[in-house]
């Protein structure tokens, strides 16, 4: 039986400047459903969340909702404005949740919403926010790019609170690990149609190249010039994707490579090149130290970067990620030790700082300085034919900036960045308000950059895509680095911590002093106990399976040539990653009640 939609739309339209945004679209929402909204930035992907939250009125169509269907939104950029505290933001109005509710989310998110609105950064606006969506018991969340402004360990609590939500929930995002885990159907978006697609983001590239190789046969075979001519960003979309797989490969080489450089205590610290080092040398950092006041945030840190090196910066917000940042590009000074630049080192700072681009400019004016030729890092191109390598249409070259969606001025910004002649690329979180085509158009540009690369990011993918050297932060001033993106990182922690943790709660050493006495002991039941002597090698069976899921399933034909397989494939990648979730949970807390 058939369950009933708790929201739907019919014959949706809505009007933007001088012509339609969408036009008959239909849309159902189930109960439970997970979604992913994809659509490239200027898609409409925003507009359409507020149309099903009921915040903007259509030109046109029939919204539905389900009787007592709590409807709330976590929108991308909240309004604080007029709100003393966080709290105040957190608990307004007559929908507001009750105080208690949004303070227990706030105490698991770590956040004081106390704090004085004026002065919260980013990620804490973003945490309040999220205390008083969550707060809300909401029946159908909308989450516009929730992980924007969040560090590691708030998305990772996110991701385990929408595991357990019993709600339906629709969301848009550039995380593709934070998609991929969580979203069990696909909304596509695509030049004002709606497509909808019983996947979960894992299958929505393979989904979208297949949809686009089978318009490319119907344009052929109506020998359509000017429609082939109008899915040039669509080939390009399909053949870059296909580009970055061998680029993958390289990068992989390129870790084997810096793998072999790393000391076996696997300490921070990188040996140093045999052949013709000093040439190949653009950063070098020797027992570098860095307190403020009388906390410690980099602590005997060395490292060598050579040129060509793609260094990751990951930890969470606080831990030092930007200290370690201005210490390697030479804006600040270490108290302790020594970090030298090479003398002809040049760089480029991409901070995605979009607001700083003058609305009533053209792009023009910020490309080519009003012309029609731009300076390339020393070559001249025409700027129509730059746009389209930024997956612009040619014909906006005098659009003005004040039109462009915040995805898109994102973009332009890197279009203006890139443009620049540099031996050095430092990018502060560029992921944030970018559609999924422009993130893999930026790790093609990274890839090909001659120079070095220095990333602070939270997207766990775009590291694992990018990133030959990962440095890990975790606060205490020791740095991790690890020859490879995040999920190298990841594992690495999980084999340090886990051992670690089952060594302190069998013994203490017997050569230790006599400790003061200590607290109780839990002793396990049967069933504890051997849960929590075999869940190790439980999760280490999950890994290997989820590894293996997911190799298989990066087959962009696997889709349109066995699609019962790619279901299957989804279905037991979404089971074996949610019990290896539960797994590692249930180990910790066993743990926990071990150690007292």
């Amino acid at each position: 039986m058939a369950i009933a939609p708790i929201l739907s739309w019919e014959g949706l339209g809505l009007i933007q400047g001088s012509g339609w945004l969408f036009q008959d679209l239909d849309l159902n929402i189930g109960p439970r459903d997970r979604l992913a909204l994809i659509g490239r930035n200027g898609a409409g992907k925003t507009t359409l969340l507020r149309l099903i939250a009921g915040q903007v009125e259509a030109d046109r169509g029939k919204r539905s909702v389900q009787p007592g269907t709590r409807i709330v939104t976590l929108e991308q950029d909240p309004f604080f404005t007029g709100f003393d505290k966080l709290i105040d933001f957190a608990t307004h109005g007559p929908d507001a949740p009750p105080r208690h509710a949004v303070e227990a989310i706030a105490d698991q998110l770590g956040i004081d919403l106390e704090r004085a609105a004026e002065n919260a950064s980013g990620g804490e606006r973003r945490r309040a926010a999220l205390c008083r969506a969550l707060a809300s018991e909401p029946d159908l969340l909308l989450l516009d790019e929730p992980t924007n402004h969040l560090d590691l360990a708030a998305i990772d609590w996110l991701e385990a609170w929408l595991q357990r939500y019993t709600g339906a929930f629709v969301v848009i995002s550039h995380d593709r690990t934070f998609l991929t885990r969580l979203t069990r159907a696909t909304l596509w978006l695509d030049r004002g149609s709606l497509r909808r697609k019983e996947v979960g983001f894992g299958g929505y590239e393979a989904w979208e190249e297949q949809v686009y190789a089978e318009e490319a046969r119907a344009a052929e075979r109506l020998d359509a010039r000017l429609k082939l001519e109008a899915h040039w960003l669509e080939r390009g979309v399909t053949a870059r994707r296909k580009r970055n797989q061998g680029r993958l490969e390289k990068l992989y080489e390129m870790r084997a490579q810096r793998a072999a450089m790393i000391n076996p205590t696997g300490t921070a610290k990188l040996a140093i090149a045999a052949d013709d080092s000093k040439t190949k040398s653009v950063i070098v950092a020797e027992h570098v130290t860095k307190r403020f006041g009388d906390r410690t945030v980099i602590r005997d840190f060395s490292l060598r970067i050579q040129r060509g090196d793609r260094i990751g910066v990951v930890g969470a917000n606080g831990s030092g990620k930007t200290t370690l940042l201005k210490l390697l590009t030479g804006e600040i000074a270490p108290d302790e030790g020594t970090v030298t630049l090479a003398k002809t080192l040049h760089g480029t700072v991409i901070d995605q700082q979009r607001s700083l681009l003058s609305p009533e400019k053209r792009i023009r004016d910020v490309l080519a300085e009003g012309g029609d030729w731009v300076d390339v890092r020393g070559v001249r191109k025409h700027v129509q034919g730059y746009l389209k390598e930024f997956l612009f249409d040619p014909g906006l070259v005098d659009a003005r900036i004040g039109t462009l969606s915040g995805g898109e001025r994102s973009r332009l910004l890197l279009a203006r960045e890139f443009a620049r002649k540099s031996n050095l690329l430092v990018l502060d979180e560029p992921t944030n308000d970018l559609d999924l085509e422009t993130l893999d158009l930026l790790q093609e540009v990274i890839a090909d950059y001659e120079g070095t690369v220095l990333i602070v990011s939270h997207d766990r993918d775009f590291l694992d895509r990018t990133v030959t050297v990962t440095l890990g932060l975790d606060g205490s001033g020791d740095i991790d680095v690890i020859a490879g993106g995040y999920a190298d990182w990841e594992a690495k922690r999980r084999q340090r911590i886990m051992p670690a943790r089952a060594a302190r709660a069998k013994a203490a050493p017997e050569s230790a002093p006599p400790p003061p006495p200590p607290a109780k002991r839990t002793k396990l039941s049967y069933k504890d106990q051997r849960d929590y002597d075999l869940l190790p090698a439980r999760i280490e069976e999950l890994d290997a399976a989820i590894a293996r899921d997911e190799a298989a399933l990066a087959d962009p034909e696997l889709y349109s040539r066995d699609p019962a397989k790619f279901a299957a494939l989804t279905r037991a990648l979404d089971s074996a990653r949610a019990e290896k979730d539960a797994a590692e949970m249930r180990w910790l807390e066993l743990a926990e009640q071990v150690e007292g």
